[in-house]
């Protein structure tokens, strides 16, 4: 993210006026790849590759937010490599991470991993900086300490049906195990801080949160979340939950949130009445049928629907309501910038 990138994000959170609306999507392995013409074994096993692709999409889309930017990461194997979970790499596919336990009371032997030298975290942190001369070069920082929220790692440890049940019928040994991953995520964030200066934000993914009810997350997410969030100071801390946001969006300002990233199938209007003024929401085109399977008329039609459905256009950034899905194409991106741009005139 550039200078001038970062800076309108900052004012934009702190409530100020903006000259003209910002945009910006999540974007990662499950859309790079495809988008830049490499199968996912490359793009994870070549720096080179990696850092092209990721300068291509910045030069082709000038005009917008890339989030977190120049994301090292291996898919959902990310965390759970640091656990012990076998992963399973395939040519064209997002890699696959088995979980390590199937019962939940195997989940006290799991010792917190150290995200210095454990799974893959190494060769992350390594290849950021290995390669940051050359992305400040582009004109770019690293902004972002990124991990993967507890309940979602937990998900891929036990696997999340086990999970859901264990939660409901023994929440004392699911809060060991959340304590176990929070220690392992706070440490891993603030590695990424020490390691990387540069960075002046949090980006924390959990679906999961999405998949329990209100006593849930307040049990089993929010002060595991707040602790995260804390991890260091950060100016953003950004929180991606594209599941079922209308229970946990409630709690946003209490964990510390100041960015939000949720589910297109709820209203921009819906959430803000749940998360109040002071959170900044990022979306919410539907990403996989709209952005990814509509034609660009489509595209930019659905999009100024979008955004005259707004009654408070303050503290957003214009999006899709999730990630960007596999095979959005550089036609459509353009229709969705576009369409916000004119929205605005």
């Amino acid at each position: 993210m550039t200078s001038n990138q970062w800076e309108a994000l900052i004012r934009i959170i702190k409530g100020k006026e903006q000259a003209d609306p910002l945009t910006g999507f999540i974007i990662d392995s499950p859309w790079i790849p495809g988008w830049y013409g490499i199968n996912h074994l490359n793009y994870y096993a070549s720096d080179r590759m990696w850092l092209d692709a990721n300068k291509k999409v910045l030069e082709t889309f000038p005009d917008t937010l890339f989030l977190p930017g120049f994301w090292s990461e291996y898919g959902m194997c990310t965390e759970p490599s640091a656990f012990g979970a076998k992963c399973i790499w395939k040519e064209s596919q997002l890699p696959h991470a088995d979980r390590i336990i199937n019962d939940i009371s195997e989940a006290t032997r799991i010792k917190v991993p150290d995200p210095e030298c454990d799974g893959l975290l190494p060769f992350m942190l390594h290849r950021l900086e290995l390669l940051q001369p050359e992305i400040n070069e582009m004109g770019h920082e690293i902004r972002f300490a990124v991990a993967r929220g507890p309940l979602n790692i937990a998900s891929f440890l036990l696997g999340t049906t086990e999970l859901m049940m264990a939660i409901m019928l023994q929440p004392d040994e699911v809060h060991a195990f959340m304590r176990t991953i929070t220690d392992f995520t706070v440490n891993w964030l603030r590695l990424q801080k020490e390691r990387l200066p540069s960075i002046d934000g949090i980006l924390v993914l959990d679906d999961i949160v999405g998949f329990i009810g209100d006593a849930e997350v307040q049990a089993f997410a929010v002060p595991y979340l707040k602790e995260i969030f804390a991890a260091f100071p950060a100016q953003v801390r950004f929180f991606h939950n594209d599941a079922s946001g209308l229970v946990s969006t409630p709690y946003l300002e209490e964990i510390g949130i100041n960015l939000y990233n949720f589910s297109f199938e709820h209203s921009i209007n819906e959430i803000r009445a749940l998360a109040g003024d002071n959170i900044v929401l990022l979306g919410n085109l539907p990403p996989r049928d709209v952005l990814a399977a509509g034609t660009p008329q489509q595209v930019a039609e659905e999009t100024r629907k979008m955004v005259a459905a707004v009654s408070d256009k303050r503290r957003i950034v214009w999006s899709c309501g999730g990630g960007m899905p596999p095979d959005v194409s550089t036609e459509n991106i353009h229709a969705f910038l576009d369409a916000i741009k004119t929205s605005f005139v």
